[in-house]
């Protein structure tokens, strides 16, 4: 079975990766000298914490394979394993984007359409 892992970036950040060939991460993930990804279970609450109120986003799928060696699963909040990626992620692995729209509460939305497969 593949494991996927997921990117949240702002449209901006994403347009610029697609310019050049690769994301080489936002801020926080240049902080923290690796690109922070998140597995499908870990969106909402990725969302929840790091995004709320920020418009713009666009979540982007990736098969963790096809990220290679770089590619860690490191202990983070609540001592879940969250997946690190300590390179620049290459745009042409990217299986799909879609932009991430609020609900009339404010919330991002992910639709599980997008999951399935």
């Amino acid at each position: 079975m593949k494991k996927f892992v997921y990117k949240i970036a702002t449209a901006a950040e994403w347009s610029d990766a697609i310019a050049k060939g690769n994301y080489e991460g936002s801020l926080d993930d240049k902080r923290d000298c690796f690109i922070h990804l998140s597995q499908q279970h870990q969106l909402s609450g990725t969302l929840e914490k790091h995004f709320k109120g920020k418009r713009d986003l666009v979540l982007i799928a990736f098969e963790a394979a096809a990220l290679g060696s770089d590619l860690k699963w490191e202990q983070s909040r609540g001592g879940e394993l969250f997946p690190h990626l300590y390179s620049a992620l290459p745009v042409s692995v990217a299986l799909w984007e879609r932009p991430l729209p609020k609900n009339n509460d404010g919330v991002h939305c992910l639709d599980e359409e997008w999951f399935a497969c």
